[in-house]
């Protein structure tokens, strides 16, 4: 269901807007079925057949960490330990070749850019991968000194910490930040920091993202701009 029928003018999230912080996997950059892709398949071959659709549904947003404790648990032991080796390798090779930006964030960008608002990028995955995904989509400039993973800053989400990193790093209060997230679990994180948060729903249903907290769902990020106030001026009448 689109926010659009829900939006009323003249209304925000935030009274006073000091920062956005950004989920990457799946909001910046369209690596879900990428990842996802190879994680089934490496599931598959290693004797636990998986589709992507069934990788998305039990191991989107969650910490590589915690995606090993979860095939563990499917197998009865540990994960093979050949397992992320091998993904990590099949991987960056898929996501340097394929991944694009999600449709819409460059022009949100350049309206945050525009209004001064600053920005910031939030992720459990690693800085290497994010350095692969931003790079290969012309993104990484627009985050540097701005690109947080929660593995260099604490607990992993559906634990506040790297949202709490991020907004300090762009002097923001995290009740003034509005975070974009598109996994249940990174909602629940960005909730727990005090965040106002919209729900990318783009692969999960937006019921769950607002089941884990999400102030608003869009199904599009050009959606999101009129929710942060930035096209008042263009949209009054």
């Amino acid at each position: 269901m689109s926010t659009r029928s829900e939006m009323v003018a003249g209304t925000t999230l935030v009274a006073q807007l000091e920062g956005v912080v950004f989920d990457c996997d799946g909001v910046l950059v369209d690596s879900e079925r990428i990842t996802n892709g190879v994680w089934a398949r490496l599931l598959t071959e290693l004797g636990l057949p998986t589709t992507t659709e069934q990788s998305l549904a039990t191991y989107l947003g969650n910490s590589m960490a915690r995606c090993l404790e979860i095939v563990g648990e499917q197998f009865g032991r540990p994960a093979p330990d050949e397992l992320l080796p091998r993904f990590h390798a099949a991987v960056s090779v898929e996501l340097a070749r394929d991944v694009t930006a999600v449709p819409g964030i460059v022009a949100l960008l350049d309206q945050l850019d525009a209004a001064r608002i600053p920005y910031a990028v939030a992720s459990n995955g690693e800085q290497a991968k994010m350095q692969t995904t931003l790079g290969t989509t012309g993104l990484a400039d627009r985050f540097v000194n701005r690109r947080f993973s929660s593995l260099d800053v604490g607990r992993p989400k559906p634990a506040p910490d790297v949202y709490l990193h991020a907004a300090r790093a762009l002097g923001a209060a995290p009740a003034q930040t509005v975070a974009v997230e598109d996994s249940p679990l990174g909602v629940q994180a960005a909730v727990a920091a005090g965040m106002v948060v919209i729900g990318y729903a783009e692969l999960v249903a937006p019921a769950r993202l607002r089941a884990a907290g999400a102030t608003v769902t869009v199904d599009h990020l050009d959606e999101i701009a009129p929710l942060l106030g930035l096209l008042r001026g263009s949209t009054d009448t």
